[in-house]
């Protein structure tokens, strides 16, 4: 037996518990209670003190569940752990930190959840590694090494991997979902995408650029010799825990190669239709749509407007054991448990059309189609779609109105048009403003007459920023949405060949939200504001 700092005697041997051994929510406390120690439920990064965390490697860290806190007025550590019982790990704290440790007893699962947010702070920047590169030997940076398990763990010495390595990190932090590495002729900037919007983050000496390219290039598996066309790849690693897939295009321009690598958090959980923005009436129809037993539903809007995430919420919603559910995408963005999903490949003449072929030989209930690229797979949906069968898809218009005309012109005739898509729904995405600091203000007359907001009607404004909002005034992003219903009256216009002018006069003199009309809504609702409204809808006004 053994004493603990609290004077209780207590078994030197680990007991099972929770997961991996640990003891879980429920035990910890007991444990905490009959020892004397505090108990917490959580960790408040606030009360880490990055110097502790320093000393104490990451893999240790969360291999033993123990996380130091800081140090009190006696000189002790606070050290939260997960089973007090693990006098080893106490006696390694005790050597690694060299004072005498305290015991706080904290779950298992929050302990790591401190372990990811404290490392995930004391790693470097990018920048904090451009000073060690101007030294570095640029050559024998760029060769091929084993990818680290997670870039947390990442121990290379070598500046160049260490850059790109932060770069990754520090885009996953940032909740970016692009990086751009463009070069220029004197020099090189790199830029974040967040929530839609393109922020310079750093501006390398230009010497260092193929460099940068060449470990890119070697993470994806790609051809690091060939400079002169275009190249794409894939690439995967974890940070914080998180497994994140990005997808890599390289181009050649007139000062170098041009990098963007585009980010999907695997960790993430599937939106469902509530999530999207949909309120109200617009999600009961959008429900309507998706328990059809057969039927085109299209999602329309630019590209990285969120069609695909609306799809998979979708899916979610109708995923049981009794239906028998197949995709056909480019890429596959998430997987779905329960969904048969195949990924695009040329290469092999696997495309949309000809997966589609196969799909249908496959008996299934429910399709989805990545994207309608062509007239081959339009007749292939519509057929599958007058064969008794529900499909999903996606096509480029600018609202819901003009996916009926573009099928038109792709050669479909309007009789199937009008007799296989149920309906259709754009949409964009728009940030939403940051409820830390953001500004209440009035509408102006202007704004009512823009958006149709009485003047002087109470909504939100972007603040100057703060830190959750990393000064940009916004945080996160939502979509706003337009629903056109194919009924009796549309299929009518549609067999007469009307455009995309005429469907939109019926379908509001109905009484149909626009996507500025909902984009008013969500004005009123204080979610966004009248610019980010007038900015992604500016072109859809007739």
């Amino acid at each position: 037996m053994a004493q603990t700092k609290a004077g209780e005697s207590r078994p030197e041997r680990l007991e099972a518990g929770g997961a991996g051994g640990l003891p879980d929510a429920a035990t910890s406390a007991s444990l905490a209670r009959r020892f004397g120690l505090e108990f917490r439920e959580s960790i408040d990064p606030r009360e880490v003190d990055p110097a502790l965390v320093a000393a104490v490697p990451i893999q240790y860290a969360r291999r033993a569940a123990c996380l130091p806190l800081h140090e009190d007025s006696t000189g002790s550590v606070a050290v939260a752990v997960a089973d007090p019982r693990a006098l080893p790990v106490i006696d390694d704290l005790r050597a690694l930190l060299g004072r005498a440790i305290t015991p706080v007893v904290v779950p298992a699962g929050a302990v790591l959840d401190g372990i990811n947010a404290a490392y995930d702070r004391a790693q470097g920047s990018a920048e904090s590694v451009m000073g060690d590169i101007e030294t570095a030997e640029l050559d024998a940076v760029a060769h091929e090494l084993e990818e680290p398990h997670d870039l947390l763990d990442a121990d290379d010495e070598a500046p160049i991997i260490r850059l790109v390595n932060s770069l990754l990190f520090q885009a996953v932090k940032d909740r970016a979902s692009d990086i751009h590495v463009e070069p220029f002729e004197r020099d090189v900037s790199v830029r974040f995408r967040i929530d839609g919007m393109l922020y310079d983050v750093l501006k390398p000496p230009k010497r260092f650029h193929p460099t940068i390219v060449a470990r890119v290039k070697i993470m994806a598996g790609l051809d690091i010799a060939e400079r002169r066309l275009p190249q794409d790849g894939r690439l995967r690693f974890r940070v914080a825990g998180r497994d994140v897939d990005v997808r890599v295009s390289i181009v050649p321009t007139q000062f170098g190669e041009r990098v963007v690598l585009r980010l999907l958090d695997r960790s993430g959980s599937l939106l469902s239709l509530e999530d999207l923005g949909l309120l109200g009436e617009q999600l009961e129809v959008v429900q309507r749509l998706v328990q059809r037993s057969h039927g085109i539903l299209l999602v329309t809007g630019p590209t990285g407007s969120g069609k695909t995430t609306t799809l998979y919420a979708a899916l979610a919603r109708l995923n049981s054991s009794l239906r028998n559910i197949i995709t056909i995408e480019d890429p596959i963005e998430y997987q779905l448990h329960g969904v048969g999903q195949i990924q695009v490949n040329p290469k092999i003449d696997l495309t949309f059309a000809s997966g589609l072929r196969s799909i249908l030989r496959q008996d299934p209930d429910v399709i989805m189609v990545g994207e309608i690229r062509d007239a081959e797979t339009a007749e292939i949906a519509i057929q599958a779609a007058l064969t008794g069968h529900l499909v999903f898809s996606t096509l480029h218009t600018n609202d819901s109105f003009g996916a009926i005309s573009r099928l038109v012109d792709m050669g479909i005739e309007p009789f199937l048009v009008s007799s296989s898509v149920v309906g259709v729904m754009a949409q964009r995405l728009v940030r939403r403003v940051c409820p830390s600091c953001r500004q209440q203000t009035r509408a102006t007359p202007a704004e009512e007459r823009e958006l149709g907001i009485a003047a002087g009607t109470p909504i939100h404004a972007a603040g100057p920023g703060c830190g959750d909002c990393k000064g940009t005034g916004y945080r996160g992003r939502t979509a706003i949405h337009e629903i056109l219903v194919v009924d009796d009256e549309v299929r009518s216009l549609v067999m007469q060949r009307s455009d995309a002018a005429a469907l939109r006069r019926l379908a509001t003199g109905r009484g149909m939200a626009t996507l500025r009309d909902d984009g008013a809504a969500k004005v009123r609702a204080g979610v966004t504001t009248v610019e980010e409204i007038l900015r992604v809808t500016q072109d859809d006004v007739v």
